[in-house]
């Protein structure tokens, strides 16, 4: 689906049109409002299209995404924090974020990595355990290692706003 398409279709839906939620799509759950802009997404792009290819674009982000939220909500020392949080909301956001970050044409509609982690209670371990589930799935989608270390370094400095101890 082309992005342009996604807008329009977001642009034509109901929920979209929802002050409180002009992005969410059927399915999320409501959030507070906030404003969409770039900072949110917590890191700066890519240059180039370089890193959008080597994660085989925008349908092996989704995957790579889908992936890992599946992987995380099944898993036995950090699944417990997924519970009861919204997993169609977390896999737009998280497929938007690195979609952004990895210029491939995506916009970031999410709230800011401190709000969106808020209350969460998140451990250095956690995150520690998430990074390695993104990894597993950064592997079974054929990305290269190279490749999944330039985008953990993006990732990396996002931790002072998500670990809560």
């Amino acid at each position: 689906m082309s992005l342009l398409f996604a807008l329009l279709l977001l642009q034509a839906s109901p929920v979209a049109t929802s002050p409180a939620r002009p992005y969410a799509v059927p399915g999320e759950e409501a959030v507070d409002p906030y404003t969409v802009e770039d900072v949110n997404v917590g890191a700066k792009p890519f240059d180039g299209d370089g890193m959008a290819e080597a994660f085989h674009g925008q349908e092996g982000i989704r995957r790579i995404v889908d992936r890992m939220v599946t992987l995380s909500y099944g898993d036995s020392e950090i699944g417990e924090i997924f519970k009861g949080h919204d997993k169609v909301r977390l896999k737009r956001t998280l497929f938007e974020q690195f979609c952004y970050i990895l210029n491939a044409s995506c916009i970031y509609t999410g709230r800011d990595m401190v709000r969106s982690h808020k209350d969460l209670g998140v451990h250095r371990k956690d995150m520690n355990r998430l990074v390695e589930l993104l990894q597993q799935a950064m592997r079974e989608e054929g990305v290269d290692f190279q490749a999944q270390n330039r985008l953990l370094s993006k990732l990396a400095p996002m931790h002072h706003d998500i670990v809560g101890r």
